[in-house]
């Protein structure tokens, strides 16, 4: 089996890999094996084919780097409790001093403890500073 056989064969094998795993990395191998395989046609010597794989993956990766940061974004939404996090809401039953209440966040009731460990009455408007547990940790908004 020649040279440029191999070379491909181990770029096909890789590109394969690809499919089942993220991060484009045996992409980057796949593609600089088979673009090696074809130079390996007119360049002979183990070491050069060597060095040219190894410089020809390197670009790529930097490339699909690039592209794919473009492609996954960076910002995104909280999901599930994440979610309440600086949400707003109001308390339906008063949160004593180191103790539980209850505050109606977007037509939820949770249980609720004051951030500052003070006294919220009820009707007072609060913001979800933390979640912990099964409880929402939150403090009065100032008017």
């Amino acid at each position: 089996m020649s040279a440029w056989m191999i070379w491909v064969a181990i770029g096909i094998i890789c590109v394969i890999i690809e499919i089942f795993t993220p991060g484009f990395l045996f992409l980057s191998f796949g593609f600089g094996a088979i673009i090696t395989g074809l130079l390996s046609l007119i360049i002979n010597g183990l070491a050069w084919q060597i060095l040219i794989f190894a410089i020809i993956t390197f670009c790529i990766f930097i490339l699909m780097r690039k592209f794919s940061t473009k492609l996954i974004s960076k910002e995104y939404e909280q999901t599930n409790v994440q979610a309440l996090i600086r949400k707003k809401g109001k308390v339906t039953d008063e949160i004593p001093k180191d103790g539980r209440g209850h505050v109606k966040i977007g037509g939820e009731e949770w249980s609720a403890v004051s951030s500052d460990h003070k006294k919220i009455q009820i009707d007072t408007r609060v913001i979800v500073d933390k979640i912990e547990g099964n409880k929402v940790m939150v403090s009065p908004i100032d008017n």
